[in-house]
C-alpha cells in the first residue's frame, strides 16, 4: 500500500488502502486518500487555535493517531473494500474530535460543515449526476440500468405500516451513495446503511433495515434454489411455498436435513408459511439469524426465516401422530415470537445430527482413569455445542495420600487447567470455543486456590483463563459467616460422604469431622475464619468475575428428585439443578416464553400464556426422544428422568408495556404472579402429557409423587436451614390443590419443568430484553461478529414523543450519558424511574424479584447482579440477601466500571462501535491491565467498603457474548 504525507504535517504518514473508494457529492468516485483526513483535522485545529497549532506536538500526535484510527475503522467495516460517502468520512472526523474531548474544535468543524452545506444548496452544487444514467453490475459482470422503480418499491414495502419513518428520505439519501457500475449488493448495502443510520432518530428504522436486508436474503436463497433471481416482500406470498419445498429437497440431497422431513405433507406445511412474519424482525435479530443460524452450502444461505422456523417445527414433530398439525402448531409459536427454542434446537432440529439439548452436568470421580474419561466426555459434548457444568468436589485435595504410588496428590487445579485447554481446543463445531464451568464445594481443601483460577497473576500453569468457575456453598458455611464462626477445610479423600450430604445430615457429619480434627483422627485439614474465606470469595468475584456463588442446600432440599440422587452442581449458566453421578450425565432442554408477547392492550393475557406454555412443554418433551446424545450416560439419564427447562424472556419489555418501573414493589409482584402462572400451566401441561404418554421412569418417590410442588418445598428448606436464616414470601393466587389432585391421578411426564436461562441470543432474534434482565442502556451500539447495530429503547422513545421530548438534543444527551436518562433534567421523574438502567436499579430489587420467581421454579434461574459503586460491604449485603431469600444460584456479577459508547455526530447521527473487550461478559480488569492495577488493594480494604478500580462492567455491546450459546 502507498503512504501519503499530509501537506500541513509532512512527517505524518497514513496508509491509503487502494480497495476503498470515496463517493464525492457530485457522484464522482475517487480513491480513498487517508492523508486528506489528517489535513481536515489539522485545519480544524488551526481554525480554533491559530497557526501555532500547525507546529504543536500535541496536535501533531493527535492528528496522526486519529487519522490512523479513522482509516482502520473503515478497513474493519469493509475488509474487502468498498465505497464510502464523503459525509461518512467527515462524520468520523467529527467523532474523533468529540471522543478526544476537543469540544471547541469539534464545534467549529460542525459549523464549518453546516456553512458549506448551505452554500452548496444555494448554488445548486449538491445536485448529483442524473441517476437515470446509473448502471448496476450483476454478479455475472453484465450491466443494466438501475431500476429506480424497484428501489422505491423495496423501500416503500420496508416502511409499510411503520409510523414516523420516511421512505422518500431513505431513497434520496441512498441514491447519493450510488455510482455508475455499482454492484447489486452495493445497492442493497446503500439502502441498509442509510436506514440503519436513522435508527437513533426512530426505533422503527431497525425494522426498515431488517426488511431491506430481507431483499439480500431472498435473492441469495431463491436464486440458489432455482425459484427466482429476486423477489419483493409482496411476491414472497407466492414464492415461500415453492422455496420451502425446494429447500427440503436440496437439504436432503446435501445430507444436511433429516430425510424424514420429505415424508411430511409439504403442500400443507407450505400453505401454513406466513410471509408477513418476516416483517417483525429487528435488524439485529435478522442479521443474527443470517450469520449464525441459517443452513448454508458453500457459504450460500439457502434457508429463509419462515423456512427455518418450519424446519425446527418439523424436526420437533417427527414422532407426533399427526405430524403436520403439530408442526404447524409449533411453527405458529416460534414464528410469532411467543416462544423461542434454545440455540442448539434452532441450530440442529430437523438436521441429520439433531443435538438439541442445551446443558450437560457431570460429576468427576476421584481416580485418574475417570478424570480423563470425564475430560473426554467434555470434549464430545462440547463438539455438539453443549454447555458443560462439571462437579470436581470428589477429586482429592492437594497433599492427599495416593495409595497406588505412595505419593501425594497435586489436587484439583492441574486437572482444571487441562479442562480449560480442552474447552479451547474443541470449539463447538467451529462456532466458538467450548464453554465449561467447574464447581467446587466450599469445604474442599483446594478451595482457596480454586478461588484464584481466573487471576491474571501467579503461576499460569495453575490458572484457567478461558473457563468459568463457581462455588458450591453449603448452608452451614453461610451460617458460620452470619455467626462469625470457624470453618474447616477437608479433603474428600478422607471425608468422601460430605459430597453427597446436604441439609441437617451434612451439618451433623461435618461437625463430626471437625471433632475428629480435634482428637487427632484427621490430619489433613485447615481451619479458617468463615468471614475471611467469604471475603476472599467476594474479593475474587469482584476482581475476576469468578467463581460465581451458588448454594448447595436449597438446590437439593427443593429438588423434586431427592429420592433419585444428589444435585452436585449447576450448569454453565447456573439455571439447571439436576442430579449427577458416575453413571449419569444430567441433560436439560431449554426454551423461553416471551413475556412481552403476552401483554396485550396493557394487560397480561393469562389465557394466551396458558396456550403458549402447553405447546412449549410439548415441544421440550419431544426434544428428549429426538435428541442426539454424544455419550451414553447422558442418554440414560435423560430418558430416565426427562427433565426440561421452560423459562422466560422479555421481562423488562413486559414491565414497560404494563407501565411499571423495575425498581418497584409492582415489578416484584409482577415477577411473582407471572412466574406463578407459568409454573401453574407448565406443571399441568407436564401432568397432562403423562396421561397421554406415560410418567417418567423415576417418578415414584419424587416430591411430585408425594404431592409436594415447588411452592411447597420451601417449607423443607425452612425446616432444615432454620427459620432464623431464611425469609421467603409464600403467597399464592392459583388453585394449586387442583394441580396436586391432577398429579396424584396422572403423575408427571418430566422430573423437572422450569429453569430461567440467560436467552441473550434468542432474545436478540425476538427483539426483546434478555431473560429477567433490566435494560442495560436505553441507547447503545451492539458490536459483535455480525456487525454494529444501533439499539434504542422503543418504549422510551414513544413515551418521550408523547410528551414532546424526543428531538436531536435528547438523542445527543442520551449518547453523552451512555443511554441513561437519569441526568437529563427535562425528563420527568416518572420516566426516569421507568427507564432506569441496570446500574440505576438497586440490586435489592433484582434479588427480591428473583426470590419471588424462585418459589415457583423446580430448578433455578440465571440471575446477574448489577452493582453500582461496588464495595465490599455492598457485595456482602447483596449476596447474603440472595441466600437469605432462598435463591438457589447467582450468575455474573456486573460491577460498574469504565465502559464507553463512542459519541455520534451532532448532525448525521451515526453511532459507532463500542470498544470491544474480552468476549466474556464477566467483569474483567479495568483499563489498566498491569498486575498492579488488577490488585489495587487488599481483601480487608475491599470488604471494609473501599471501592477499587480493578473491575469493569461489560459494554452494552458485549452483553450477549457469554462464552456459550447453549442456554441462549
Amino acid at each position: 500500500m502507498d503512504t501519503t504525507a499530509t501537506p500541513d504535517h509532512p512527517s505524518v504518514s497514513v496508509t491509503a488502502p487502494q480497495t476503498l473508494r470515496v463517493i464525492k457529492r457530485n457522484g464522482d468516485v475517487v480513491p480513498f486518500d487517508g492523508g486528506k483526513i489528517a489535513v481536515a483535522l489539522s485545519k480544524a485545529f488551526i481554525a480554533v487555535e491559530g497557526d501555532n497549532a500547525a507546529t504543536s506536538s500535541r496536535v501533531r500526535d493527535f492528528v496522526q493517531r486519529a487519522s490512523e484510527s479513522i482509516e482502520q475503522a473503515f478497513q474493519r467495516r469493509m475488509p474487502d473494500g468498498g465505497t464510502l460517502h464523503i459525509e461518512d468520512i467527515q462524520d468520523q472526523v467529527e467523532l474523533a474530535l468529540m471522543r478526544a474531548g476537543e469540544q471547541k474544535v469539534a464545534r467549529a468543524y460542525v459549523l464549518y460543515r453546516e456553512e458549506h452545506a448551505r452554500a452548496r444548496a444555494e448554488s445548486g452544487a449538491d445536485i448529483t449526476k442524473p441517476h437515470p444514467t446509473l448502471n448496476v453490475t450483476a454478479p455475472d459482470g453484465s450491466t443494466r440500468p438501475l431500476d429506480l422503480g424497484r428501489v422505491e418499491t423495496l423501500v416503500f414495502d420496508a416502511c409499510e405500516n411503520l409510523p414516523h419513518v420516511e421512505p422518500g428520505k431513505i431513497v434520496e439519501d441512498s441514491l447519493k451513495n450510488l455510482y455508475d457500475g455499482v454492484t447489486v449488493d452495493g445497492v442493497s448495502q446503500a439502502l441498509m446503511m442509510t436506514a440503519r443510520t436513522l435508527v437513533e432518530k426512530d426505533p422503527n428504522y431497525t425494522y426498515v433495515t431488517a426488511r431491506l436486508l430481507q431483499d439480500n436474503l431472498r435473492r441469495e436463497a431463491l436464486s440458489f434454489l432455482g425459484i427466482a433471481d429476486e423477489a419483493t416482500y409482496q411476491e414472497m406470498a407466492d414464492y415461500y411455498k415453492p422455496a420451502f419445498q425446494a429447500y427440503i429437497a436440496r437439504g436432503i440431497e446435501f445430507e444436511q436435513l433429516d430425510p424424514r422431513l420429505a415424508e411430511f405433507d409439504l403442500e400443507r406445511l407450505g400453505d401454513a408459511l406466513d410471509h408477513t412474519r418476516d416483517a417483525q424482525f429487528t435488524y439485529l435479530g435478522l442479521q443474527t439469524l443470517y450469520d449464525r443460524y441459517f443452513i448454508h452450502r458453500d457459504e450460500v444461505r439457502y434457508e429463509l426465516p419462515q423456512v427455518m422456523f418450519m424446519r425446527v417445527a418439523m424436526g420437533l414433530a417427527l414422532n407426533e401422530d399427526d405430524r403436520e398439525a403439530r408442526a404447524i402448531e409449533f411453527y405458529e409459536l416460534l414464528s410469532s415470537f411467543d416462544y423461542m427454542a434454545s440455540t442448539p434446537t434452532l441450530f440442529n432440529a430437523g438436521t441429520v445430527r439433531s443435538q438439541l439439548s442445551s446443558c450437560y452436568l457431570t460429576t468427576v470421580p476421584d481416580d485418574l482413569d475417570s478424570i480423563y474419561s470425564a475430560i473426554r466426555d467434555n470434549a464430545l459434548l462440547s463438539k455438539w455445542a453443549g454447555g458443560l457444568g462439571n462437579d470436581w468436589t470428589p477429586v482429592r485435595a492437594l497433599g492427599s495420600y495416593i495409595k497406588g504410588t505412595n505419593g501425594k496428590s497435586q489436587g484439583v487445579v492441574p486437572f482444571l487447567k487441562v479442562v480449560n485447554d480442552t474447552a479451547v481446543a474443541v470449539n463447538q463445531g467451529g462456532k466458538r470455543k467450548g464453554a465449561v464451568c467447574a464447581y467446587l464445594e466450599t469445604w474442599h481443601l483446594d478451595i482457596e486456590e480454586f478461588l484464584e483460577l481466573r487471576k491474571n497473576t501467579g503461576d499460569d500453569r495453575r490458572r484457567t483463563h478461558d473457563m468459568n468457575t463457581a462455588n458450591w456453598v453449603p448452608d452451614l458455611f453461610m451460617k458460620r459467616v452470619f455467626d462469625d464462626g470457624e470453618w474447616t477445610l477437608f479433603s474428600p479423600a478422607t471425608c468422601p460422604d460430605l459430597h453427597d450430604l446436604y441439609g441437617a445430615a451434612f451439618e451433623k457429619r461435618y461437625e463430626e469431622y471437625e471433632e475428629m480434627t480435634r482428637t487427632g483422627q484427621l490430619k489433613l485439614f485447615k481451619r479458617v475464619r468463615a468471614k475471611d474465606l467469604w471475603r476472599r470469595m467476594l474479593s475474587m468475584l469482584f476482581e475476576t468475575g469468578h467463581p460465581w456463588i451458588t448454594f448447595k442446600d436449597p438446590c437439593n432440599l427443593r429438588s423434586p428428585q431427592q429420592h433419585a440422587g444428589v444435585v452436585h452442581s449447576s450448569n454453565l449458566c447456573t439455571e439447571i439443578t439436576l442430579n449427577t453421578s458416575v453413571d449419569e450425565v444430567a441433560v436439560c432442554n431449554l426454551g423461553s416464553i416471551n413475556l412481552a408477547q403476552h401483554v396485550v392492550n396493557g394487560e397480561f393475557d393469562s389465557d394466551k400464556l396458558k396456550r403458549t406454555v402447553r405447546t412449549a412443554v410439548r415441544m421440550l418433551d419431544n426434544v428428549i426422544d429426538i435428541n442426539y446424545y454424544a455419550v451414553p450416560q447422558a442418554e440414560r439419564s435423560n430418558f430416565k428422568h426427562r427433565p426440561v427447562g421452560l423459562g422466560i424472556m422479555g421481562f423488562q419489555d413486559a414491565l414497560y408495556a404494563l407501565d411499571i418501573a423495575y425498581a418497584s414493589d409492582e415489578a416484584v409482584t409482577f415477577a411473582d404472579r407471572s412466574m406463578e402462572q407459568v409454573s401453574y400451566h407448565a406443571i399441568e401441561a407436564s401432568s397432562d402429557l403423562a396421561a397421554e404418554r406415560g410418567r417418567y421412569e423415576s417418578y415414584e418417590g419424587s416430591l411430585w409423587s408425594q404431592g409436594v410442588l415447588p411452592i411447597d418445598s420451601i417449607e423443607k428448606l425452612k425446616t432444615e436451614r432454620g427459620e432464623k436464616y431464611i425469609e421467603v414470601d409464600t403467597s399464592t393466587t392459583q388453585d394449586w390443590d387442583r394441580i396436586r389432585e391432577k398429579i396424584a391421578a396422572q403423575g408427571m411426564r418430566n422430573s423437572n419443568v422450569m429453569a430461567i436461562a440467560p436467552t441473550a441470543t434468542i432474545s436478540n432474534i425476538c427483539g426483546v430484553s434478555q431473560s429477567i434482565e433490566p435494560t442495560y442502556q436505553n441507547l447503545f451500539v451492539k458490536s459483535n461478529l455480525s456487525g454494529e447495530f444501533t439499539v434504542v429503547n422503543a418504549y422510551m422513545v414513544n413515551d418521550l414523543k408523547e410528551r414532546g421530548l424526543w428531538d436531536e438534543v435528547m438523542i445527543n444527551d442520551l449518547k453523552y450519558y451512555d443511554g441513561s436518562v437519569k441526568a437529563i433534567d427535562r425528563v420527568p421523574d416518572d420516566l426516569k424511574a421507568k427507564y432506569a438502567t441496570a446500574f440505576e436499579v438497586e440490586p435489592k430489587w433484582l434479588v427480591e424479584a428473583a426470590a419471588r420467581r424462585q418459589k415457583w421454579i423446580d430448578q433455578a434461574q440465571s440471575l446477574n447482579l448489577y452493582i453500582q459503586g461496588v464495595s465490599g460491604k455492598k457485595l456482602d449485603v447483596t449476596y447474603r440477601m440472595a441466600w437469605f431469600r432462598g435463591l438457589k444460584t447467582t450468575y455474573y456479577l456486573r460491577a460498574l466500571g469504565a465502559t464507553s459508547v463512542e459519541k455520534s455526530t451532532v448532525d448525521r447521527g451515526n453511532l459507532n462501535a463500542v470498544s470491544n473487550a474480552s468476549p466474556s461478559a464477566a467483569p474483567a480488569p479495568g483499563p489498566e491491565s498491569s498486575p498492579q492495577a488488577q490488585e489495587p488493594r487488599g481483601v480487608d480494604d475491599f470488604l471494609q467498603g473501599k471501592s477499587g478500580s480493578g473491575s469493569r462492567a461489560p459494554s452494552a455491546g458485549e452483553m450477549d457474548e457469554l462464552g456459550c450459546e447453549a442456554c441462549q
